[in-house]
């Protein structure tokens, strides 16, 4: 909502999930319209970008609803300010922990792709989470 100099202005929706959702349906049509292949698309609910608190924990609830969208979902939510204001409000550099705990919820939606700063840290902590639900999916024999 607005531009970068206005977007957290008092940022209004009257159900996040639902609005962001049909915003990027509109988006990617407009894109397929103007020829680009949905195969070509990502799309990205926009954590943080004009949106409150109660905004962002509501897509960030709701992720797996962007699945059907139809194309894969980057989730850019490290170091943001959600976890600074859930978090004692720590500053930027204090918001590893939250910006894993971020990810992994991602990951756990299915999202595809993760916009992190910690690249080494988030790598580790995706492979543990995944090595464990992989486990946990295996038959006993």
């Amino acid at each position: 909502q607005g531009d970068p100099a206005t977007m957290q202005q008092s940022p209004h929706y009257e159900d996040a999930l639902i609005e962001v959702y049909d915003w990027l349906a509109e988006r990617i049509a407009f894109a397929e319209a103007a020829g680009i292949a949905r195969s070509r698309i990502i799309v990205d609910p926009g954590i943080g970008f004009g949106k409150t608190l109660r905004h962002n924990l509501q897509l960030l609830n709701g992720l797996a609803l962007f699945h059907g969208l139809g194309c894969p979902i980057l989730l850019g939510a490290s170091r943001k300010r959600i976890i600074g204001a859930l978090s004692n409000e720590a500053p930027t550099d204090e918001r590893l922990g939250g910006s894993i705990a971020l990810a992994l919820h991602g990951a756990q939606a299915g999202v595809q792709l993760l916009r992190v700063h910690d690249v080494p840290e988030t790598v580790q902590a995706v492979r543990i989470w995944r090595g464990l639900r992989d486990e946990a999916l295996t038959p006993r024999l």
